[in-house]
């Protein structure tokens, strides 16, 4: 039977044995240390299959850039061999066969980039900044800010701009009191 004690007229609770007290302490700090080792060996775990996967996108990425170069060489090799016949046509100087020739390089490329999904940027219409460089500006009797010359094309691949059209652009009309008539 559990000692009682009495104190200011109150009955106190039983005393424990200490031995009991430091045995479920023990048993409970057991216990938190193995859910802490098993959270500890999942994150590890966790942590190992992440790099992993890291590892494995990085390498399928590089293989897919490798895929698709490949493919772009593959298609370009025709391209090459046409020209090499174009500079065969100029060494005996057969002027008909190379222009046709380089005619058809140039066809090939363009339908290359094509499939590729690279179309040239139209250069008829109004400057716009955004897929136009303008090299300078030149009186025309054109509309001011109209595309009058295309110096170089520009190119595009899907939405975004490979290379602007270097233009050259109508600049404003000049008027009579600006010529200086003065007479």
């Amino acid at each position: 039977m559990p000692d009682r004690r009495v104190r200011n007229g109150e009955e106190a609770p039983p005393v424990v044995d200490d031995n009991v007290e430091a045995e479920v302490a023990a048993a409970e700090l057991e216990q938190v240390r193995a859910e802490r080792d098993e959270y500890l060996e999942a994150l590890q775990r966790l942590k190992a299959e992440f790099d992993n996967y890291r590892k494995r996108a990085a390498r399928d990425q590089e293989s897919l850039v490798a895929r698709a170069h490949e493919r772009l060489v593959k298609e370009l090799l025709p391209v090459l061999d046409d020209l090499g016949r174009a500079l065969e046509a100029a060494e005996e100087h057969e002027e008909g066969k190379l222009e046709e020739g380089v005619k058809l390089v140039q066809r090939a490329l363009s339908d290359v980039l094509r499939r590729e999904g690279v179309s040239e940027i139209e250069a008829d219409a109004r400057f716009d900044p955004h897929v136009h460089e303008a090299l300078l500006t030149q009186p025309s009797d054109a509309d001011e800010g109209t595309v009058i010359e295309v110096v170089q094309k520009g190119y595009r691949l899907g939405d975004r701009v490979l290379r602007p059209a270097r233009v050259v652009v109508a600049a404003p009309r000049a008027s009579e009191a600006d010529r200086g008539d003065g007479d």
